[in-house]
C-alpha cells in the first residue's frame, strides 16, 4: 500500500467518527480549519500526546462507522492525537479486525479454529461463499469464543451505530441471514445456555448465571451482590490482600501466579498512580468462560475489580475485552454505567472516600494481546508486542506505573473469598490448587459448555458430566498452547500440579474432546496455522519457528512412516528453539500440542 499521508483527506463521515470520540478539534494543529491565529502558535500538542492511548479506540471508531480505515481517516486521527502516521499504520495493521484496504461495510467472520473445524467449518465457509453477494466480505477467523455452539459466525455491519449478529451453531442459511440482515437475525440465546449446571446447588462462581437478570443491579444485590465489597471496606486494603493470600488463590489464566503476592507487590510500590487491568481478551482456542461471566453476571466483575483496586490503591481500572465479544461489551458497559449512577463506582464509592472507575477498551483480534505486557502496549496505543521482563508489571506496567493484571475468572474468585472467608475457600479443592475452577468443554461431547468443579476432580469425571462419546480419540487440555492426552489417561487430576505431573498442562481450563471422526493431522495443521498467524514477529525464534513448524506439518501430512521421520526431527529441533529462546509464552508453547500429539498419540505413525 502506497502511503502519502497529508495528501488524502478524510470524508465527512470519517471526520465525524473521530470527532465523536475525541470531541471537535480546537485548532488546525489537530485537524480544524486553519485560522490566522493558528499560524502564530501551536495549541493542544502536549495534551494530544497525552491521549496516545485513544489511538485504538479511534481506529475502532472509524472501522465501526465505515468498515475500513482509509489513508485520509488515519491521517486525520494521527493529527488529532499527534501520532506519527507510520506508527499508527503499524498499529492499524497489527489487528485482524481492522482493514486498511477498501472492503464492504459488512464483514462475516466464520470461525475456522479447532472446535469449529471439527464441527464442519470448512463446509460452512464453502456454502456461505457461494451465496454471499459482493456486499459482504467473508473472513475466515480464529476462535470467536463460541465453542459450545460450534460452528460459529459473527457478522459486523459498519454504520452509526455498528450492527452485529451472532450465528451459532451456524448453518449456511443462518450465517447468510446474519450477514445480509443482522437486525433480523435470531437473538442470541442467554448466557445460561452455555452453563449446563445453571441453577444447580453448590455452585460458587456460576451461581448467579441464569438466576439473576444481568441488566439489573437490584437483582444482583438481592442475590448477594456487593456484600464482598462491604466486607472489603471493613477489612481495609491490607486485610483484603491478607485474605486473598491466605486463600491460596492463583491466576486462572494459565500462569498460576499467586494473586495475593501480585497484589501485595503492587500495593507496596511508592510510585503512583497504581493501575488495575482486567484481561478479558481470552483468545485461546476453546476458551469462552470469561465471555459467559461477563454476559451472565457482569456486576460480579465490576464489584471484583473495585475490590482489587481498593486493595492495591488504584483509582483507575481498564477492562480489555476482545473485539469478538459485542454482547459482553454491551452488558459490562451497562453494568458500569449503572454502578456509577448508583454510587458503586466514581469519586466516592459507597461513601467510603475511595475513588475508582472502570474504562472498557476493546481488542481488535490479536491473540498475543492476552500476554500482559502486550496488552499494556495495546492500551497505550502501540503495537501489541510483549515487553522484556524485568521490570515486571508490579513495578512498571501500564503507562510505566505499578499495575496488577488479572483475568476475569481470577477476579470473580475474590468475591467468595471475602464472603466465606479465606479458610473456607482454601478448604475447596486441594492443598496446592485451592477453590473452584471453570472448565470450557467443547468438541465431541453431548453437553458442551462451562463447568464449575473443585480443583482435584478428574478429567474423566468432567467428561462424564459433559457426556463424552464412546469413540473418544484424544482430549486437548489447555487449548492450542496445551497438550493432548489419550483416552486411557482420563484419571489425571484437574489441578495445576496434577496435570504437570502427567506431562501436560491445565492452562486456562480448556478441555476439547475429539472422537475418531475428527482428522487429527488437520487439527495439528490448524494449530500450526494459528500460531503462525498470531505471532507478533518481534523475536526471531517465534517469527521463523512458527512458519517452519507449519511447513513441516504440511510435508508430513503427505508422507507416512520413515518418510516423515526427518521432518519430525526438524519439528523437535524447531520446537526446542522456540521454547528456549522466544520472548513470551506464545512462542514458548507453540510446539506443545504438536509434540504431545506425536509422542502420546502417535499422530504420524
Amino acid at each position: 500500500m502506497d502511503l502519502h499521508f497529508g495528501d488524502s483527506k478524510p470524508t465527512d463521515e470519517e471526520r465525524a467518527a473521530v470527532d465523536a470520540l475525541l470531541g471537535p478539534p480546537e485548532s488546525s494543529w489537530e485537524g480544524a480549519y486553519r485560522s490566522d491565529q493558528d499560524l502564530r502558535w501551536a495549541r493542544g500538542g502536549r495534551e494530544a500526546r497525552d491521549r496516545r492511548d485513544l489511538l485504538l479506540p479511534g481506529l475502532h471508531a472509524v472501522n465501526d462507522r465505515i468498515g475500513w480505515i482509509s489513508e485520509g481517516a488515519l491521517d486525520y486521527l494521527c493529527r488529532r492525537l499527534t501520532v506519527p502516521p507510520a506508527e499508527a499504520y503499524g498499529v492499524a495493521t497489527f489487528y485482524a479486525m481492522f482493514s486498511v484496504k477498501p472492503r464492504p461495510a459488512t464483514v462475516l467472520h466464520v470461525c475456522t479454529d479447532l472446535a469449529c473445524t471439527a464441527a464442519g467449518a470448512a463446509d460452512l465457509c464453502a456454502g456461505v461463499e457461494e451465496r454471499l453477494g459482493p456486499g459482504v466480505h467473508l473472513e475466515r477467523s480464529p476462535c470467536l469464543g463460541l465453542c459450545e455452539r460450534a460452528p460459529a459466525a459473527l457478522a459486523v455491519r459498519a454504520g452509526d451505530p455498528v450492527h452485529t449478529a451472532v450465528s451459532a451453531p451456524a448453518t449456511v442459511t443462518a450465517a447468510v441471514l446474519a450477514a445480509t440482515a443482522p437486525d433480523s437475525a435470531p437473538e442470541e440465546p442467554p448466557a445460561a445456555m452455555a452453563v449446563p449446571q445453571a441453577g444447580q446447588e453448590g455452585l460458587t462462581l456460576l451461581r448467579r448465571v441464569g438466576v439473576v437478570d444481568p441488566a439489573s443491579l437490584d437483582d444482583y444485590r438481592a442475590h448477594g451482590g456487593y456484600t464482598a465489597l462491604r466486607h472489603a471496606f471493613g477489612l481495609g486494603p491490607a486485610g483484603v490482600i491478607r485474605e486473598v493470600t491466605d486463600s491460596g488463590l492463583v491466576g486462572r489464566g494459565g500462569a498460576a501466579f499467586p494473586t495475593g503476592r501480585k497484589w501485595q507487590a503492587t500495593a507496596s510500590q511508592p510510585d503512583r498512580p497504581h493501575y488495575l487491568v482486567c484481561n478479558a481478551d481470552e483468545s485461546e482456542p476453546g476458551t469462552f468462560k470469561d465471555r459467559v461471566i461477563m454476559e451472565g453476571d457482569p456486576y460480579a466483575l465490576v464489584e471484583a475489580m473495585t475490590i482489587a483496586a481498593y486493595a492495591i490503591g488504584a483509582h483507575r481500572g481498564f477492562l480489555y475485552i476482545r473485539g469478538e465479544y459485542p454482547r459482553a461489551v454491551r452488558r459490562v458497559q451497562h453494568a458500569i454505567d449503572q454502578a456509577r449512577a448508583r454510587g458503586f463506582l466514581g469519586d466516592d464509592v459507597l461513601g467510603q472516600g475511595f475513588a475508582f472507575d472502570i474504562e472498557i477498551r476493546r481488542g481488535a483480534g490479536a491473540y498475543i494481546c492476552g500476554e500482559e505486557t502486550a496488552l499494556f502496549n495495546s492500551i497505550e496505543g502501540y503495537r501489541g508486542e510483549p515487553r522484556s521482563k524485568p521490570p515486571f508489571p508490579v513495578e512498571k506496567g501500564l503507562f510505566g506505573k505499578p499495575t496488577v493484571e488479572n483475568n476475569v475468572e481470577t477476579l470473580v474468585n475474590v468475591l467468595p473469598i471475602l464472603t466465606m472467608g479465606a479458610p473456607a475457600y482454601a478448604a475447596i479443592g486441594t492443598e496446592r490448587s485451592t477453590g473452584p475452577k471453570l472448565f470450557c468443554v467443547s468438541g465431541s461431547v453431548a453437553r458442551p459448555g462451562i463447568y464449575e468443579l473443585p480443583f482435584g476432580a478428574t478429567l474423566g469425571e468432567l467428561l462424564e458430566l459433559a457426556g463424552v462419546r464412546d469413540d473418544l480419540r484424544a482430549v486437548l487440555l489447555g487449548g492450542a498452547a496445551g497438550g493432548f492426552v489419550r483416552p486411557d489417561e482420563l484419571a489425571v487430576p484437574l489441578t495445576f500440579e496434577g496435570t504437570r505431573e502427567a506431562g501436560t498442562t491445565l492452562g486456562s481450563g480448556v478441555v476439547m474432546a475429539f472422537d475418531t471422526t475428527v482428522p487429527l493431522p488437520r487439527l495439528l495443521l490448524r494449530i500450526a496455522e494459528f500460531f503462525r498467524d498470531e505471532s507478533c514477529g518481534q523475536c526471531v525464534p517465534c517469527r521463523v519457528g512458527t512458519v517452519r513448524q507449519e511447513e513441516a506439518l504440511h510435508r508430513i501430512v503427505a508422507r507416512t512412516g520413515a518418510e516423515a521421520a526427518g521432518d519430525i526431527a526438524l519439528l523437535r529441533e524447531v520446537g526446542r528453539a522456540m521454547r528456549d529462546a522466544s520472548i513470551c509464552g506464545l512462542g514458548q508453547t507453540a510446539w506443545n500440542a504438536v509434540e504431545s500429539a506425536i509422542d502420546r498419540l502417535g499422530a504420524y505413525e
